[in-house]
């Protein structure tokens, strides 16, 4: 295997810090020796206590975005820096509900993945396409364009602190799921386009991730597809049997 299965939670606007707490003491026990990295990425609020809660586990903890700039006047926004200092590893950017709901496009995505990169953060990019641009036939040249813009100034070397997740629109939240045939090929197309902005060694090594709505049922046929390196989780993050089960599928 040239790459490893990452999976990571995606916990959303979920969970105090109580229930944070909670939670990953439910999981802890089930991935222990995993043969996966597994991470969870938690609202800012449980940042402290996902952190705390982890220590001396196979479980890494990331952040749901992260801002382009260091400092100043950005009323609500977290930076890089701030992540790294308290030390989080992993920042997912450019998810589609940041893009859909709060204005992110392929360039700001691209900022916020400069500045990651330059904390010393794991970027966990996102990229995906609407119902309408799939049945308008052009998912792959639109996923291949977020990929080239968001890797825009990232050198090779850096490319191995990027995870790249596929979340088709249409299937997050909606339990609707593209068919593994359908995941795999677009994960095939990001890995091609990293090809042409690299080469084959780069694209090869990348972890690529599918992110709509995997789950405890459909882990297992996702994960068995070549160029499914492993999921970005939704609903079934905050389930610790389920995420578990998950886990043990990307370990097989």
């Amino acid at each position: 295997m040239l790459r490893k299965a990452v999976i990571a939670g995606n916990w959303k606007m979920n969970k105090t810090p109580a229930e944070a707490k909670e939670l990953i003491e439910g999981i802890k026990p089930l991935v222990r020796g995993a043969d996966c990295d597994v991470v969870v990425c938690v609202p800012y609020i449980d940042l402290a206590v996902a952190l705390e809660a982890t220590k001396g586990s196979n479980i890494g903890v990331g952040a749901e975005n992260c801002h382009w700039e260091k400092s100043g006047a950005f009323t609500g926004e977290i930076s890089a820096d701030m992540l790294a200092a308290m030390g989080v590893q992993y920042v997912i950017i450019g998810h589609s509900e940041r893009r859909t709901y709060f204005g992110e496009t392929d360039v700001t995505v691209n900022k916020r993945v400069r500045a990651a990169l330059d904390s010393g953060l794991t970027v966990i990019l996102c990229v995906g396409e609407y119902l309408e641009q799939r049945e308008q036939g052009i998912t792959a040249e639109l996923v291949a364009m977020q990929t080239k813009i968001a890797l825009g100034g990232v050198s090779k070397e850096e490319l191995k602190k990027i995870i790249i997740a596929y979340e088709p629109v249409w299937a997050i939240g909606t339990g609707k799921t593209a068919t593994s045939a359908q995941a795999n090929e677009v994960c095939a197309v990001i890995r091609s386009t990293v090809k042409d902005l690299y080469d084959a060694p780069a694209a090869n090594a990348l972890t690529v991730q599918y992110g709509g709505s995997m789950n405890a049922g459909n882990a297992v046929e996702l994960l068995d597809k070549p160029d499914v390196d492993g999921g970005l989780i939704g609903g079934a993050s905050l389930k610790p049997a389920d995420f578990a089960e998950i886990v043990k599928a990307a370990s097989r």
